[in-house]
């Protein structure tokens, strides 16, 4: 991705593609957590099921961050 130019030929920045970027897989990751987390409650192994959950939970605290620096990159275009 290159630098935008304002001229409408390059529509986001690098830095904000990154960051939609980044944001898109961490939700795909929080989804399929849930499969994994049925997945372990199925084969009835509870620290699986906790390491699951824990899992999920960093990358949603994680997605939360990356939204905040995305909103002031889409802002300021920066940080």
């Amino acid at each position: 991705m290159t630098q935008s130019t304002g001229n409408g030929q390059n529509p986001i920045s690098n830095l904000e593609y990154d960051f939609v970027t980044v944001l898109h897989n961490k939700g795909e990751a929080i989804k399929a957590y849930e499969a994994y987390i049925q997945d372990a409650q199925q084969a009835n192994s509870q620290p699986c099921v906790e390491l699951f959950q824990k899992l999920r939970q960093s990358d949603i605290e994680q997605a939360k961050e990356i939204r905040h620096h995305l909103q002031e990159v889409l802002q300021k275009g920066k940080m």
